[in-house]
């Protein structure tokens, strides 16, 4: 599906106007009639605010397959070693080792927890990610990924 047309579906599933979308993607209603037009395209920047909005990943709205993550806390699950285990010990493809073994998650932990252990993860002297940028962007993907499904961000899991 071409950008224009996810973002036209995307608007109309949460009931906004263009106008709306406009307003809290701080641009103008021509540019999001333009977009949905195919006139032109949101930029990288724009494109992460509408992931946001929306709570989808850039991939989607880039019509890019998306690659495995965990679906606990969405780190990339780019080699088999890196899969947590199943009840049976068979590996378990949608979660990473450390967030969930032998058929079940690591701990309890809330949303607001685990955002916590991936910005420190993902911040630091050498890390490409601010703090700030870390959390925004957690907490945007947490409350799409399985685990976290329609949990508020202190509930339990």
């Amino acid at each position: 599906m071409a950008i224009q047309d996810t973002l036209i579906a995307l608007r109309e599933q949460h009931g906004l106007t263009q106008s709306e979308l406009a307003e809290r993607l701080f641009v103008t209603r021509q540019a999001v009639s333009r977009w949905e037009c195919g006139e032109t395209q949101p930029g990288i920047e724009t494109l992460k605010l509408i992931a946001t909005e929306f709570h989808v990943p850039v991939e989607a709205l880039l019509d890019l397959p998306l690659q495995a993550v965990c679906q606990s806390c969405g780190m990339p699950l780019s080699d088999p070693s890196l899969l947590g285990t199943e009840a049976d010990g068979q590996p378990a493809e949608h979660f990473c080792k450390w967030c969930y073994a032998n058929g079940s998650y690591q701990g309890e932990c809330t949303m607001e927890d685990m955002v916590g252990i991936c910005v420190e993860n993902m911040t630091g002297p050498d890390a490409p990610f601010a703090p700030e940028e870390a959390r925004a962007y957690m907490e945007a993907l947490l409350p799409t990924l399985e685990r976290w499904q329609g949990a508020a961000p202190d509930e339990l899991r």
